[in-house]
């Protein structure tokens, strides 16, 4: 499905092609990849079929009043951490094998009022915890360029079941680099919205002062749609914003001045490989040729940033994961002969060793005599790391650097080194530690012809000029 979300919108509306063979292509291009790449979690077949039969009957007869919606008749896949009817939703985790969701997330509801249909929950990281989808309670997704290669992570699911072009878009999560990392493996669009922008109600908590609603796809106007569908105030979430511009689109939003660019210092030192750096340069002399200026920018403290990020993060996952305790819903152990039976063998069953990881890691910091000594330190420097972007933005329009410090890595190359998997993050954390809009956008390819990504940076708010200035880059490849 090579087309883009309005050339199939144009086919649609033409007669050439229905909902239903649309959804049935989606089907078979994920049915057949499968053994190969991982991606799909569980289909949404039934459902899915159902919806677009409906949707071509209202085209047909012309039963709803008014045009169709913006998305009517446009498959899609979603990270299986959104809480869907027609499949379970696993988070990817055994301790969530056997649930199957009693309402839906606000971002599907919305899709689906837009006339959007969802046809599988996707493979990634158990719930979240990694930057390769080798976490996974079902098996590693494997890289769209390279299947001895990660997919990146947490959403590795989405972001190659877009790039092989099974679906249009997806949605993913981005809680530290979730969306933008396994993006520029793959070659394709992965934004982060400001902290607060999409709803993240129905949606399975990572951890809850940075999760994010991520939109991937092959194009920027199709990225734009799918947020600008999805953004809102949501009276279930009380952290989304209250307000919203009239539009997100590139063709609503032109970028009608020269921008001011700072290129972040510290994301091109030396942890940088020299074939993502070169890349990267590249765009930002398209930047530069496109009028912008572009200059060297310092923020000292993003130097902290990964070490602040897994304190933190670790906090509040254990935090989240303390639900899962095998009485409620999910897993829970048939051995088990008493209540404490029940909580420790069921978590034990059910988490993997990096959920195990990221739990420890939390509770320790949260502990008594540990509190002032980790936690607290860590959030203050999220505040000076905060300031720093605010500083910076006082001065520069926006800010550009790599999503990654390298291209996709072997599968299996970093999965008994945790401090080195995490390093995968490098570039992507701050953004999500300060509730900043990022987008990756594709820049080339490096050795191995493996996918580059470029990061663009916004201030809060800031989402309809990073969709406009990778428009623009766009249209320089």
């Amino acid at each position: 499905m090579s087309k883009t979300i309005a050339e199939l919108a144009a086919d649609l509306d033409a007669g050439r092609v229905t909902a239903v063979q649309l959804v049935k292509e989606a089907l078979t291009a994920l049915k057949q990849s499968q053994d190969e790449y991982n991606i799909v979690i569980e289909l949404t077949e039934d459902r899915a079929l159902e919806r677009a039969r409906a949707i071509d009957a209202d085209r047909a007869v012309g039963t709803k009043p008014g045009k169709p919606g913006r998305l009517s008749g446009i498959p899609f896949v979603a990270k299986d951490n959104f809480l869907a009817f027609g499949a379970h939703t696993t988070a990817a985790s055994n301790i969530l094998r056997p649930f199957m969701a009693p309402y839906q997330s606000t971002a599907i509801e919305r899709l689906e009022a837009e006339g959007a249909i969802l046809v599988a929950k996707v493979n990634l990281d158990s719930f979240g915890h990694g930057a390769s989808t080798e976490n996974s309670d079902f098996g590693p997704t494997k890289n769209s360029a390279d299947t001895e290669r990660v997919a990146g992570g947490s959403s590795g699911g989405s972001a190659v079941a877009v790039a092989l072009g099974a679906v249009p878009f997806a949605l993913g999560t981005d809680t530290g680099g979730s969306t933008r990392q396994p993006a520029s493996f793959n070659g394709i669009i992965g934004h982060k919205p400001t902290y607060g922008s999409i709803s993240r109600y129905g949606v399975v908590a990572m951890a809850s002062s940075t999760d994010t609603i991520g939109t991937l796809a092959r194009t920027i106007d199709d990225a734009a749609l799918v947020f600008d569908c999805m953004a809102g105030k949501d009276e279930r979430d009380s952290t989304t914003l209250l307000d919203r511009p009239a539009s997100f689109l590139p063709a609503d939003n032109p970028v009608g001045k020269k921008l001011k660019i700072g290129l972040v210092k510290e994301y091109m030192g030396k942890a940088l490989a020299d074939d993502v750096r070169q890349q990267v340069m590249k765009r930002v002399d398209d930047l530069r040729q496109l009028g912008h200026d572009v200059e060297e920018v310092s923020l000292p403290s993003l130097d902290l940033s990964l070490a602040i990020y897994y304190i933190v993060i670790p906090a509040e996952v254990s935090s989240n994961l303390a639900r899962y305790d095998g009485v409620k819903y999910g897993l829970s152990a048939e051995q088990a002969k008493a209540l404490d039976e029940v909580y420790g063998l069921s978590r034990d069953e059910g988490f993997n060793a990096e959920n195990k990881r990221r739990i420890l890691i939390g509770t320790y910091v949260l502990s008594s005599g540990y509190y002032d000594a980790y936690y607290r330190k860590a959030q203050t420097a999220r505040t000076i790391l905060i300031n720093e972007f605010n500083k910076a933005f006082e001065q520069y329009d926006l800010l550009v650097g790599p999503v990654a410090p390298t291209t996709a890595f072997k599968l299996g190359e970093n999965t008994d080194d945790p401090l080195k998997m995490y390093l995968a993050d490098l570039m992507t954390v701050a953004p999500s530690l300060a509730g900043l809009p990022a987008t990756s956008v594709p820049s080339g390819t490096g050795e191995h012809d493996l996918p580059v990504g470029l990061q663009l940076i916004g201030k809060q708010r800031d989402d309809a000029l990073l969709f406009a200035v990778a428009k623009q880059l766009e249209g320089t490849k």
